[in-house]
């Protein structure tokens, strides 16, 4: 049972890069997707998620910029990422949760082992 994350690189700002999560051994149902970040000495903080029924929520910071699409036949959930900024870098995580909501961090029951962004000036 795992998710597996890829498509993380060093890009330019301005640049755009392409993050892709699939699931093995379990399925997404009807659970919550989401994409988090970490930067170096920094907390990890949501990105964006999407439900079973395709409603997505962004972070302010990504609002605009960044794309979540979830495809429940495939098991898969991407995050397309445009207009990247220096500030963007970071590891990126794919979660999921049984959750049909968005929960707290703590109620994310599988994470991708997380790829790594940067994002050069």
């Amino acid at each position: 049972v795992q998710l597996q994350a890829s498509g993380g690189g060093l890009v330019q700002s301005g640049g755009s890069l392409r993050l892709f999560c699939a699931a093995s051994g379990f399925t997404f149902g009807s659970g919550y997707m989401a994409w988090f970040r970490q930067a170096p000495g920094s907390e990890r903080e949501f990105v964006a998620g999407v439900t079973w029924s395709d409603s997505k929520y962004y972070s302010a910071a990504v609002k605009g910029r960044f794309t979540i699409a979830r495809d429940n036949a495939k098991n898969t959930v991407d995050l397309q990422m445009t207009s990247l900024r220096p500030e963007d870098t970071a590891v990126y995580y794919c979660a999921s949760t049984t959750s049909r909501t968005r929960p707290p961090l703590a109620e994310y029951n599988y994470w991708g082992q997380g790829t790594l962004v940067t994002v050069s000036s």
